[in-house]
């Protein structure tokens, strides 16, 4: 059998982005989990190394740590990515081609988990990646590069279940 290593976006599919707020996400006022993502990570963290990849502006791994600190993510998390150290964004493919040579794994072992479809979605699977879109918003469209396709955080955890089985 096959391992599958689940790789999340970070800002508006672990945590809420808030725009308004200057600087890096640890150092906001408030910040917030996406409903359902504490449970699913939790039970996720058993059973996968679980990973955040991240476009994430200035900021770098430290920074994300912080954040994830700040709310008892980061114990879930193993790796994580972040563009900054990378030195490629996502859509590029060289972002998820990046990740899945760092964790010695073939792109179709990794599954990309992210919010928006062109830059999480789109990237990862050009790159040989299996993909969740994240659609909080439900969003309409043909989006034929994801797997599967999530509306609620709390769905997660059976997608990746139905791409690693």
């Amino acid at each position: 059998m096959l391992s599958f290593y689940p790789i999340f976006d970070w800002g508006d599919t672990l945590m809420r982005d808030d725009p308004h707020q200057p600087g890096p996400m640890y150092l906001w006022d408030h910040i917030e989990l996406i409903e359902g993502v504490q449970d699913c990570l939790e039970i996720l963290s058993k059973q996968f190394v679980l990973s955040v990849a991240t476009n994430a502006g200035g900021s770098n791994e430290e920074a994300v740590r912080k954040a994830f600190k700040r709310i008892d993510i980061e114990k879930y998390f193993t790796h994580f990515f972040t563009s900054k150290e990378i030195g490629f964004e996502k859509p590029d493919t060289r972002f998820f081609y990046a990740i899945h040579q760092r964790l010695k794994v073939a792109p179709a072992n990794c599954i990309m988990i992210g919010n928006l479809y062109e830059k999480d979605v789109v990237g990862a699977f050009n790159s040989g990646m299996k993909t969740i879109f994240f659609n909080e918003n439900e969003l309409q469209g043909d989006f034929v590069m994801a797997n599967e396709i999530c509306t609620q955080f709390k769905d997660v955890y059976n997608a990746i279940i139905r791409i690693s089985t």
